[in-house]
């Protein structure tokens, strides 16, 4: 069974059987995929003004009250179970990645479901611009970088970023592309040397998997959604995310 032909539905009901853990890019094709920041409903209204302030890295999908697990997004799903990896925070520090959050749910806990930059990848493959991280099978690389957040509250820290080889012909039509998806992270925020960024080695990503960059091709950035995991750990929070690159998969298709 190939999981890139399954429905959303379908998808979800595969990671909540413990039968996938891979990265999501590919997956359902078209479909919105979503970063994932749980946090305690003391810190929510923090980390709702720190979304709205830094809307590149964290433009919101949807936010779920206090104790709710099935989205707006996706009725049915549970987000306590229907990624393919989850990370725990405590002040800060990664304790834990697991793939199943259900006997870790308490009612206070709030959950931000934030754009994802696999959503428009779909729209780059249809225009015929390959990208090598979905073709190779891996993750996609991101790293952090030396642009700080706007803070809100207790929230600060880096923005994360990811990176794609794109063909030099084929940077303006990637731009043009991305610019459509303003939800899911928009146009790059940079085209070019990754030292612009405080990025010394591509082939070091702080998280995700390297992928070369071939003659002909310049590194393509983008803000990620692995930012709030970033912010935890300088401001020393406790939260659950999703692992890199293993996004929650909902129903609705990207708009266009």
């Amino acid at each position: 069974m190939d999981p890139k032909r399954l429905s959303p539905r379908d998808f979800r009901a595969l990671c909540r059987a413990g039968r996938y853990a891979g990265a999501t890019a590919g997956i359902a094709p078209g479909h919105v995929q979503a970063n994932l920041m749980i946090v305690s409903r003391a810190a929510a209204f923090d980390f709702l003004l720190f979304c709205q302030r830094n809307p590149k890295p964290c433009p919101l999908v949807e936010v779920l009250e206090a104790g709710r697990w099935e989205p707006v997004a996706a009725p049915g799903a549970d987000i306590r179970s229907d990624l393919p990896g989850y990370r725990v925070y405590r002040d800060g520090t990664l304790v834990d990645e697991v793939a199943d959050i259900t006997a870790l749910w308490r009612d206070d806990l709030v959950t931000f479901l934030i754009g994802c930059s696999f959503s428009f990848e779909a729209a780059l493959i249809e225009a015929g611009i390959p990208l090598r991280h979905v073709a190779q099978g891996r993750n996609v690389a991101m790293y952090r970088s030396t642009i700080d957040c706007v803070p809100a509250g207790v929230f600060h820290g880096p923005m994360v970023v990811s990176m794609r080889p794109i063909a030099a012909r084929d940077v303006a039509r990637t731009v043009e592309i991305c610019a459509r998806f303003p939800q899911v992270h928009g146009a790059p925020i940079h085209v070019g040397d990754p030292a612009a960024l405080g990025i010394r080695d591509l082939a070091r990503p702080d998280y995700g998997d390297a992928v070369d960059v071939e003659p002909g091709e310049v590194p393509v950035f983008w803000a990620c959604g692995v930012t709030p995991q970033a912010v935890a750990v300088a401001a020393r929070l406790p939260c659950i995310t999703h692992a890199p690159g293993k996004m929650f998969v909902a129903d609705p298709l990207n708009a266009r």
